[in-house]
């Protein structure tokens, strides 16, 4: 079945599978925007564990994620892969270490041999929220604005910024998205927060917080989206690979891919009408608008980076080092075999999907953090 296709074909189906797998990271990470809650919402020590119970159900699903997302674009898209992770190393390492400190925190906040107390393993799930969300973001910007690296004929990248990586939050519209995907990661929790836990004092504060971050990331949302639209992109000649920069690329490729851009319509609505159903009324259901919503926009912003010609990777120091889907995948017996391994990625997410619900049958309540009720207490 994929020997019969092309390796362009296959190169694109690759892209996709990335943009899914980016996609699901992002709606994820509302683990770590409710990280950044606990406090905001838990006004007792009880309510606080209940908000750490509710995310501890699901942060290992994150950590997951984010791990097979790296391992399946090392698999497809290696020069890509070794370019931004080998280069960009500072930003890819503090990323990874905020994750390293959440999971220590989930492991020992609520043991009994905690010396360093609770208070200190939620400045550590703090931590892993903010960083965690914003580094991400950031990092997906240079994306669609650019990193500062360069390719050798031998297919020898090279980071050329001393900062390795980081100089990119210098950029205002990598930091816009960094912000954005934090604001959202906090509004998914606060839905997520209002859908399992079962808690008045905790329902209310979140439909409260929900508006309050709700605009910012209206805000940088917009802004980064508004000027994507506007500014010129990184494209490529399919014939002769010359990379140059177009006007109105981004917005070309929306137009261009009509599909593409229902899909993310439907997904911004999806996140509107999640959060605008939750606020006029007292529903718990807006986290999965929102969520499906999440998915397909970012699923979309992924395939526009790549797709129609366009530089996924575009370096700033050389133009004509940019990588795209063409110059920077596995060889086409590789994306053959993974292929056919990708087939077990519906009932993968069925797995995921039925894992989810089965921890979710029963929403949290403070019996559960008494020791009246049962489950693990984190």
């Amino acid at each position: 079945m994929f020997e019969s296709m092309s390796y362009l074909t296959l190169q694109h189906y690759w892209w996709a599978i990335i943009s899914l797998l980016a996609a699901l990271l992002v709606f994820l990470m509302f683990v770590q925007g409710g990280q950044t809650l606990i406090y905001r919402l838990g006004k007792t020590s009880n309510e606080r564990t209940m908000i750490v119970n509710a995310l501890g159900r699901k942060w290992e699903f994150t950590f997951t994620t984010l791990v097979t997302f790296g391992g399946a674009l090392f698999a497809s898209f290696p020069l890509f892969y070794s370019t931004s992770f080998g280069g960009a190393y500072w930003a890819w390492m503090a990323l990874l270490f905020a994750f390293i400190i959440q999971a220590v925190s989930y492991e020992f906040r609520s043991r009994p041999s905690n010396f360093l107390g609770k208070r200190t393993f939620d400045v550590f799930l703090f931590v892993n929220g903010l960083l965690g969300t914003v580094l991400l973001g950031v990092v997906v910007g240079t994306f669609f604005n650019g990193a500062n690296f360069s390719v050798s004929n031998m297919n020898l990248s090279q980071w050329e910024n001393p900062a390795h990586g980081l100089e990119a939050v210098l950029t205002f519209s990598n930091v816009a998205l960094g912000l954005a995907i934090f604001f959202l990661a906090r509004v998914l929790s606060l839905l997520y927060f209002m859908n399992s836990i079962d808690h008045e004092t905790i329902f209310r504060n979140a439909k409260k917080q929900l508006l309050y971050n709700t605009i910012p990331f209206l805000v940088f949302f917009l802004y980064f989206v508004v000027r994507l639209l506007l500014i010129k992109g990184f494209a490529y000649d399919p014939k002769t690979f010359e990379v140059s920069m177009e006007p109105y690329k981004y917005l070309h490729n929306f137009l261009q891919m009509p599909v593409v851009l229902i899909i993310f319509l439907v997904g911004v609505v999806g996140v509107l009408w999640g959060i605008i159903s939750s606020l006029l009324k007292d529903k718990t259901n807006g986290i999965w608008y929102a969520g499906i919503g999440t998915v397909l926009t970012i699923f979309a912003l992924m395939l526009v980076a790549g797709y129609n010609n366009t530089c996924c990777y575009p370096s700033n120091f050389d133009l004509q080092s940019s990588l795209t889907i063409v110059n920077s995948s596995s060889s086409k017996y590789t994306l053959t075999v993974m292929s056919y391994v990708s087939l077990m990625l519906p009932f993968v997410l069925a797995y995921i999907w039925y894992a989810w619900k089965a921890i979710n049958r029963e929403k949290i309540t403070e019996s559960e953090i008494t020791g009246e009720g049962e489950g693990h207490v984190y």
